[in-house]
């Protein structure tokens, strides 16, 4: 007998591992909202870039008490800049190559913090990202861990890239993916890691329908 869906699910992994594709999923069958965190630290990058502000945490602080970053629910949300929405703006090359240099920035992680509270404790959320089981949302009832080999990885990102309009070949890939984890493992404020009560699912060699079958066993629960 299924139970009563969580208010709130939390998925985490490292690039290209399925985290996305499993939320909007998720989201679309318990008419749930979903938020790809990342696009917020996506969002301060490209801001940061256009008005030529480095990834210095001094300056980022600065950054972000003069420009507003909103969220607009939906599935998957969208991410506005002063009341523009820069959500399509936000593959762009320049802000693939720098968001994990501003990302690691504690200013930019504690500014963005409240945010991604305030859309999980609204409810009916499910929040993708790298650090949500473990530092925006510990308490959260249901918590994922997606991972995958960092050869699956490239070749999805590759696909992924060239979806977005940009030409990456798989090493190219490849060594975005080795960059993107080295920053994400070894920063010190809210390194890459699963949450001691997360569910692990490796992505590496199943298909998506499996994937979420695993999810969905896991959460226990039937789409209202």
């Amino acid at each position: 007998m299924s139970r009563p869906c969580p208010p709130v699910i939390a998925i985490d992994g490292p690039a290209a591992s399925g985290k996305s594709t499993l939320g909007r999923e998720l989201a679309a069958r318990f008419g749930y909202d979903f938020l790809d965190t990342g696009m917020l630290y996506r969002a301060v990058t490209l801001a940061a870039i256009e008005r030529g502000v480095p990834p210095d945490d001094a300056a980022c602080a600065e950054l972000l008490r003069q420009v507003r970053i909103e969220i607009q629910r939906g599935n998957p949300s969208r991410v506005l800049v002063d009341g523009t929405d820069v959500s399509n703006r936000l593959r762009e090359p320049q802000v693939e190559e720098h968001v994990s240099l501003y990302s690691a920035l504690p200013s930019v992680r504690a500014a963005l913090l409240p945010l991604q509270r305030a859309f999980a404790a609204a409810g009916n959320a499910v929040l993708a990202g790298r650090d949500i089981g473990t530092v925006v949302l510990p308490n959260a009832p249901v918590k994922f861990f997606l991972e995958a080999s960092p050869e699956a990885r490239a070749a999805r990102r590759s696909l992924q890239a060239n979806s977005w309009g940009v030409v990456q070949d798989h090493a190219g890939a490849a060594r975005d993916i080795l960059r993107r984890d080295t920053i994400d493992a070894s920063r010190e404020l809210a390194p890459l890691q699963p949450a001691p009560d997360a569910v692990v699912i490796d992505t590496t060699d199943r298909p998506f329908d499996e994937v979420l079958a695993l999810a969905l066993e896991a959460l226990g629960c039937a789409a209202s």
